[in-house]
């Protein structure tokens, strides 16, 4: 069953692979503002506006004292080409277990009518530099995109 996390909560540790297949833990990333910005997958059409958008922002949320990590469940060789090909700027981690979106509670089975396919539902979890959970934004809908400006409000907000 998966597991419901709360603002409020201290965010699960993990450790996955990144784009060079270098284990990265969340508890590297702590000491500053953390976006957790789970995303269906690499090239999905919405997957890219999504991980561009932050890609534009990051001067401002650098500016914010605050860093973006995107995890997917696809593969470190896709994310990889993916993140070459849009440029991106932050990591993307590899959850190709599906273990961490499991520990979230942000599964999205049967992905696309594919029986047995299972992928990150589009959510946003902030964090404080201290790994308290601060802000989360889920949606059943893949289709769907955070409001980028919601989010940078709330980052300018916190201490």
């Amino acid at each position: 069953m998966a597991n419901t996390i709360k603002v409020g909560d201290k965010a699960p540790d993990f450790t996955l692979p990144d784009t060079d297949l270098k284990p990265r833990s969340l508890r590297e990333f702590l000491g500053s503002k953390a976006v957790l910005a789970f995303f269906v997958g690499g090239f999905h059409f919405v997957c890219t506006k999504e991980m561009c958008a932050f890609r534009d922002a990051m001067a401002r949320l650098t500016n914010l004292k605050a860093q973006i990590i995107g995890i997917a469940v696809t593969d470190p060789f896709s994310n990889k080409a993916f993140a070459e090909k849009n440029l991106l700027t932050f990591h993307i981690l590899s959850d190709y277990k599906r273990e961490v979106v499991q520990t979230y509670g942000i599964e999205l089975p049967n992905f696309a009518g594919l029986a047995g396919y299972t992928t990150a539902k589009r959510a946003i979890f902030i964090l404080d530099k201290e790994g308290i959970v601060s802000y989360i934004w889920i949606t059943d809908d893949p289709t769907v995109e955070p409001n980028y400006g919601e989010i940078e409000n709330f980052l300018e907000k916190m201490v």
